[in-house]
Order: C-alpha cells, then structure tokens, then sequence
C-alpha cells in the first residue's frame, strides 16, 4: 500500500506544477485561436512538423481515439497544412506529414508561446537539463538522464 505524500513541500510543488501546466495550456490554446486552430489540431501539427507520423501513433501519443485524429488531420488537411502519404514501410498504412505551410506554421505558434520559454530563459543549461531529468523521471521514463 503506498503512502500518500502530504508534507507542506509536496503540496507546494504539486501546486506549482499545476499552476504551470495551466498557464502553459492557456497560452497555447491563445496562441492556436490566433491561427484559427484548435490546441488539439495545434498539438497534432506541431507533431508533424518535426516528423511524419502514423495515424495510431499520433493518436497514443495524444491518448486519445485514432477516429479522432482522423478527423483532426481532415480538418488540418483541408487547410492545406498537412498531407497523408503512403508509410514506405508498409504502404497500407497512412502517415500524415505536415505540409511547408504546415511546418511555418507550427514554428511560429512555438515562436508565440513566451510563456514556456521565458521562465526556461532563467535556468542555466545545467538546470534546463536537471528539470528535464526529473520531470521524466517523474514520467516514469527508463531513458531520464540518458
């Protein structure tokens, strides 16, 4: 049986974190209204444009329905911001790839988001890459530090 931590610093840091997590989700979904984007179809482009993805993968790094994402890159599609290609390892599978538009706009709705990079700004390396560590550890990630 697991013990619930519930020391005055625990309560602060889950609080933080939480504060941040809003602010962060906040900012984003502005940031997607000003290109007329959902956070969700936002978050999916943002996907893209560092790889093209499959269908499924993009749906259980979202955790949430594949029908879902379906409809997120018909949407994306039709703006002419992502394209579906045949996956060349298994040419039965779609994978999605955001278009040179797709990728312009994914770079600057990240150049928009301040708040995610200003506080970051105030740590050095050392600590950038401390936070990261601990964060995926607190993911549960095998590869933090790594």
């Amino acid at each position: 049986m697991a013990t619930t931590r519930t020391d005055p610093l625990t309560l602060e840091v889950v609080d933080l974190i939480g504060t941040v997590v809003a602010r962060y989700h906040d900012e984003y979904e502005e940031a997607a209204a000003r290109y007329q984007l959902t956070g969700a179809q936002a978050r999916v482009l943002g996907l893209l444009s560092m790889e093209p993805t499959a269908m499924r993968r993009i749906a259980r790094k979202l955790k949430c329905e594949p029908s879902n994402v379906t409809g997120i890159i018909d949407r994306l599609e039709a703006r002419g911001l992502v394209e579906r290609r045949p996956d060349p390892a298994d040419r039965r599978v779609k994978i999605a790839a955001a278009t040179e538009e797709g990728r312009r706009t994914a770079r600057e709705l990240r150049d928009a988001l301040h708040f995610a990079r200003e506080p970051l700004a105030e740590l050095s390396a050392e600590e950038r890459g401390t936070l990261r560590d601990l964060l995926k550890r607190m993911l549960g990630d095998a590869g933090a530090g790594a």
